[in-house]
């Protein structure tokens, strides 16, 4: 129970009144009204005044962050809650995460070996027992804490309506559990039940992962019809093929029958994997070579399955999931308003606190709004867009539609300024400025850097079928020198006319005046240890040779000929999608890695050991085995390396699996090894990563570029480069979301769960 009181009112048209326990001695009374606009508190001191500045502090920051503002509100809880949601302890949080999940590649099996080639691989470096223990049990008792804050600061009440912190109770205490056993046991269990359980713990700290996976449960109705009728569609075709392609009398014609078609099982694997294409087109060859009207048989499948109905897959997946999104973001928006409501009404309450009456104050002064907007935490150019809106006002008061308006510059894109150009008196020092500042040096530097690329690839294409050893690396390291040396004097001329500031205020400038740092840095290198390039020049003990100083030098310069991406309109935008990708859709790339790691776990319970290394390593890759392998098997083609006996080699499998090429080959292997349901993790894979997970995934890529593209219609190449776009989940779906009504949000302030409301 919260001992001193925020809000209190209701929806119903009336006034209303609430008391807290009192605390320090002095009691408080907050009454509140819809329509009567009337709010006061009794016996007020400076307390209750630091209070409401703590309380509008927090709530403008829950509006920042889309949080919501269900939680306790007193001063004790309020630091408390700020400190929880603090920098450092929400990365000290992931970084417990990471940390957990990352025990998968050091526990037993173990990932610590150079390679996981069956042929090759040695036994791997086991941990003793207890200390891959310690530090989960460390980690555990973190996950403690945290639910005991979080629970904490929202109260037992929304606990009780919060299925993720009951599931997280649960996965914490049969972690716990089954971490006992395991020590009790002296780590000799076959199967930790915890491991699977470890991605909840990612899944739990992202309320925008949270969403995700829950849109991706309701659309999973509208996603298992289509697959009904994909799977209609490939037993229809398997029967007409095995009616097509029955066994003949002649054994030279049933080819097709013998190796696709046998029985209805095979039947189906086949018509499956075709429709990945990952066997196209070698599932019809047999019978096509015989007579070419059987490719019509194959055309009508692939036309029907792949490019009809899994295309139609794809869109209903996007499209459904699209619109359970916008419902939770529409929740998102609803959120940060209220918080802005909540910060604007606690001020009022503040003011009429001050002024002793039973009239509704209507707005905040501007001294207050400023004394809050200094204590919040949010970024610098924000906080300074919306004190230079606050300063207009000048003395008056803010009324609540203008308060709501203020925090509309969250939402606005950042446009950086660039700093002032340094003033030089001279003539020729201005006339220097004034050309390296043109835009035409920039074009001139970039073809210089094409015309590098175009000599080291000339070298190279002229040196590609000479040894390491027999190469002369005199003449590419005189070109490179040459060139090293345009680039620094490019740089400090740059330098000179901008100024450092002005110069490090543009991205490509950093990017390009870091790499020639080191470019110049590796030239100097070039000259103390192997004094000139030459090519008898050998390197002292422990030192790189020429070459290699040289091939890592052409590394770099090539490099750095992407300081031409931010010149192209086209080009930059598509790079800023990208990175703008890494930061505003990590929700969903967090789910990729929450299946990705279930499917580890199962995989290494389900099929670790299951293939065996073969008995004459030595004969295997000299070519020389007497064994018959079949042409296109797992053991023919030398996927050796691909198996599920460790956590990282179970990784880039289902990555090979994910990317469909030859991916029946890795089915078929295991099948034969295991049995036939092995091939219902296989497919169910299948249809998570790569027709369910990658198609959404693509889907928002193409949402963000769109996005990104019709806002800098009107840019310019510089425009481009200034402006930082903001494109958060919710601001990319903003055109489709609308602001919550009065009502609503008079609503749901009344429903908060810490306000001690009296009827």
């Amino acid at each position: 129970m919260e001992t001193e009181p925020l809000l209190g009112g209701g929806v119903k048209r009336g006034s209303s009144s609430f008391r807290s326990r009192p605390q320090d001695g002095a009691a408080r009374r907050l009454s509140y009204s819809v329509n009567g606009q009337s709010c006061y508190i009794e016996h007020g001191d400076d307390d209750d005044d630091d209070l409401h500045i703590q309380q509008a502090v927090v709530f403008i920051e829950d509006a920042i962050h889309y949080r919501s503002i269900n939680h306790r509100v007193d001063s004790r809880s309020l630091r408390l809650y700020r400190w929880y949601y603090s920098r450092i302890c929400q990365w000290g949080l992931g970084l417990v995460i990471a940390i957990i999940l990352s025990l998968a590649f050091v526990e037993k099996p173990s990932s610590l070996t150079i390679t996981s080639d069956l042929r090759y691989k040695k036994p791997p470096m086991e941990p003793p027992c207890g200390l891959t223990e310690s530090i989960e049990i460390m980690c555990l008792l973190i996950f403690a804490v945290d639910l005991t804050v979080k629970s904490y600061l929202i109260g037992w009440e929304e606990f009780r309506k919060n299925k993720w912190l009951i599931g997280y109770v649960v996965v914490t205490g049969a972690s716990v559990i089954d971490w006992t056993l395991s020590v009790s046991m002296l780590c000799t269990e076959t199967l930790r039940i915890r491991r699977i359980f470890r991605p909840f713990f990612l899944l739990q700290n992202s309320s925008l992962m949270k969403k995700t996976l829950k849109c991706i449960k309701r659309t999973l109705p509208e996603i298992a019809s289509v697959i009904l009728l994909i799977t209609l569609h490939l037993f229809l075709f398997s029967m007409f093929g095995m009616l097509i392609f029955a066994r003949g009398e002649d054994a030279r014609e049933n080819g097709e029958w013998a190796s696709y078609f046998r029985n209805l099982r095979q039947s189906i694997t086949s018509l499956l994997v075709l429709l990945t294409t990952a066997n196209n087109p070698d599932v019809m060859i047999p019978a096509y070579s015989l007579n070419r009207g059987y490719s019509i048989f194959f055309i009508l499948f692939t036309v029907f399955g792949t490019y009809l109905l899994m295309n139609l897959l794809t869109a209903i997946i996007y499209n459904q999931f699209r619109g359970y999104l916008l419902m939770s973001i529409q929740a998102s928006i609803l959120r940060r308003q209220l918080g802005i409501r909540a910060a604007f009404e606690v001020m009022c309450c503040r003011a009429m606190g001050r002024t002793h009456t039973d009239e509704h104050v209507g707005s905040v002064k501007v001294e207050q709004v400023l004394r809050v907007m200094r204590e919040v935490q949010m970024k610098s150019y924000y906080r300074r867009a919306i004190v230079e809106k606050v300063q207009q006002f000048s003395n008056s008061d803010i009324q609540r539609d203008d308060f709501q308006k203020l925090f509309d510059e969250l939402d606005k894109d950042r446009i950086k300024e660039h700093p002032p150009m340094p003033v030089y008196n001279s003539c020729f020092l201005q006339r220097v400025q004034s050309v390296f500042t043109h835009y035409s040096v920039t074009v001139i530097g970039n073809l210089v850097a094409l015309l590098n690329i175009f000599c080291i690839c000339t070298i190279l294409v002229l040196d590609s079928k000479i040894s390491i050893s027999k190469r002369d690396s005199y003449y590419i390291g005189t070109i490179n020198c040459i060139f090293i040396t345009y680039y620094l004097l490019e740089m400090v001329l740059k330098i000179f006319s901008f100024g450092l500031k002005g110069y490090l205020s543009y991205r490509n400038n950093i990017f390009d005046g870091l790499l020639t740092i080191t470019l110049l840095f590796l030239q100097i290198s070039i000259f103390a240890m192997h004094r000139v390039p030459s090519d008898n020049s050998s390197p002292g003990p422990g030192m790189m040779s020429l070459f290699e100083m040289v091939r890592l030098l052409n590394l770099l310069i090539v490099f750095r000929f992407l300081r031409i991406i931010p010149e192209i309109k086209l080009m930059a935008l598509v790079a800023s999608t990208l990175v703008d990708l890494v930061k505003n859709l990590r929700a969903f790339a967090g789910i990729l890695v929450v299946v990705y790691y279930v499917f580890a776990i199962l995989g290494i319970w389900l099929f670790q050991g299951s293939i065996p290394a073969p008995s004459n390593v030595s004969a295997i890759v000299n070519g020389t085995s007497n064994s018959t392998t079949r042409c296109g098997t797992y053991e023919q083609l030398g996927y050796w390396p691909n198996n599920f006996d460790d956590f990282a080699a179970a990784l880039v499998l289902l990555h090979n699996i994910m990317v469909v090429n030859n991916w029946q080959v890795f089915m078929e292997a295991f099948t034969e090894y295991t049995s036939e349901w092995s091939k219902i993790y296989f497919v169910s894979w299948w249809l998570t990563s790569s027709v369910m997970w990658v198609n959404l995934f693509v889907a928002l890529i193409l949402e963000n570029f769109i996005y990104r593209w019709d806002r800098s219609c009107s840019c310019t190449v510089s425009d481009v480069e200034r402006i930082k776009y903001e494109t958060t989940m919710q601001l990319l779906f903003r055109k489709d979301l609308q602001e919550p009504t009065e009502e609503e949000l008079v609503t749901h302030l009344y429903q908060h769960p810490h306000l001690h409301l009296a009827r």
